[in-house]
């Protein structure tokens, strides 16, 4: 759902950004007149002289005691909202916690970021491993391991995957019950600085 929300605020966003832009750009470089054809009479830039906002569009509600509490209100909320949208999407973006099933019909809650230390932990002792970085994403019920490993120049890529399948995710697959732990691994190579040989 939040999915969508967001593809469809950027979508809503960008359009009026371009539309925006295109008005201004077509005004600015005086396509119509180069051009030759006619803008409707609503159109707000006619030409390089004219401004996005003129004296008389600044200065209009000045005088009036409801315009700047006003003007502080909408930017306020635009403000909360913007926030509210970044919050949203930093906080869907990791996994808090995972339903653990007790055997006894209720379902016991395991700190997310608790797995994800020691999936980190025993992913770099792996030899070859330099650095490892653990994410638990998707639902509680079903999480998704997304696993970032940093190599050291005389890893063995294959033999590494193969370990960490074996003992690191059917380890933490194991210990919380669930019947699978799906997981995305992606493999970087550690830069190492050249060392001067005197």
């Amino acid at each position: 759902m939040i999915k969508t929300v967001n593809r469809a605020l950027l979508g809503l966003l960008g359009l009026g950004l371009f539309a925006l832009g295109g008005a201004v750009l077509l005004g600015g470089l005086d396509l119509q007149r180069r051009w030759g054809f006619d803008v409707p009479g609503w159109w707000p830039f006619r030409g390089p002289a004219d401004v996005v906002l003129g004296d008389e569009g600044r200065l209009r509600w000045r005088a009036e005691d409801w315009w700047w509490p006003t003007v502080i209100a909408v930017l306020a909320v635009m403000l909360v909202l913007l926030l509210w949208w970044l919050w949203v999407l930093l906080r869907k973006d990791r996994l808090h916690h995972v339903l653990v099933d007790s055997q006894d019909g209720t379902a016991a809650r395991l700190n997310g970021r608790a797995l994800e230390d020691v999936m980190e932990k025993e992913a770099q002792a792996l030899d070859g491993v330099a650095r490892a970085r653990v994410r638990l994403r998707g639902r509680r019920t079903a999480p998704v391991a997304q696993v970032r490993l940093w190599l050291e120049p005389h890893a063995e890529p294959e033999r590494i995957l193969d370990r960490l399948d074996r003992d690191t995710l059917t380890r933490a697959r194991d210990s919380t019950g669930l019947d699978r732990l799906p997981s995305e691994v992606s493999l970087r190579e550690v830069r190492h600085r050249a060392h001067r040989v005197d």
